[in-house]
């Protein structure tokens, strides 16, 4: 058993993505529409991801394009604000992703109560970021600092809109990240938000690490999930629950439960 079932309270976990609309200081912000119409946005998308039966939800400032590696204070700002005010609408564990800030995403998950975590806290890449490079020592020993030493950290080793540098197979980079950065979980990832996972890639990151929970990441669907789930050990899910599984469209109960009720069956 994983930490999956005490934490989420299931194995084959289906973490649901709640994307926040561009924040303040974003260049696709709405400053007519301002904070409480990304509350209400978030709040029905909240509440539809819950009433469609997922496992729990992650928050991420998902358009706030074009990324940055080291967010703006704002940013942190306004996420810490939405997610308190969602709280009181939220019935199942919750994470948090500040996209593409480890440490950022700790801090408002600390803040906030959220229990896992996920972002690329390892490797360097090539990405349409520019040169992304990280420091899983510096980011550990800040969570520690803080007290957030009980979030578990979710490191996604195949990073969208990147690639590893260096010439490395997904066994060799599955295999020390596990030791020497000591993940709570792996994730898989397709090209963007909404490209599928690749199945084989996956295989081959779950196969070398064998005890360490492995998600697959992206572009999971209705369609594709039990062949998914027989692999990994669960799935992060976002642009399929929306209506006509679109990136940009808001969450669409219906697609939820018919997403949930294969997983569901799959998990009996």
């Amino acid at each position: 058993m994983s930490w999956l079932k005490e934490i989420i309270g299931t194995e084959k976990a289906i973490i649901a993505m709640c994307h926040l609309q561009a924040l303040p200081g974003d260049p696709l912000y709405d400053k007519k529409k301002g904070m409480d119409w990304i509350y209400e946005k978030a709040r029905e998308d909240v509440v539809a991801l819950q009433n469609g039966g997922v496992d729990a939800i992650m928050f991420s400032n998902e358009f706030s394009m074009p990324y940055l590696t080291d967010i703006k204070r704002e940013t942190v700002a306004a996420m810490a604000c939405l997610i308190g005010e969602l709280k009181p609408f939220v019935k199942i564990p919750f994470g948090v992703n500040c996209l593409w800030d480890p440490i950022a995403s700790i801090d408002v998950a600390v803040a906030t109560g959220g229990l896992f975590v996920r972002e690329i806290f390892s490797g360097v890449y090539a990405s349409d970021f520019g040169l992304w490079n990280t420091d899983c020592g510096k980011v550990v020993r800040h969570q520690h600092e803080i007290g957030g030493e009980n979030i578990k950290l979710l490191f996604n080793i195949v990073p969208e809109a990147a690639s590893y540098l260096g010439d490395r197979t997904i066994e060799s980079i599955a295999k020390t990240t596990v030791f020497n950065c000591k993940p709570d979980a792996l994730c898989v990832s397709g090209a963007t938000a909404g490209s599928a996972t690749d199945p084989e890639i996956l295989r081959r990151a779950k196969e070398t690490v064998g005890d360490t929970v492995v998600f697959a990441n992206t572009g999971c669907r209705v369609e594709t999930i039990e062949a998914l789930l027989k692999i990994a050990d669960g799935a992060v899910v976002g642009t399929t629950f929306k209506y006509d599984g679109k990136f940009e469209n808001q969450v669409d109960e219906n697609r939820v439960k018919e997403f949930m009720t294969v997983v569901k069956n799959f998990r009996k």
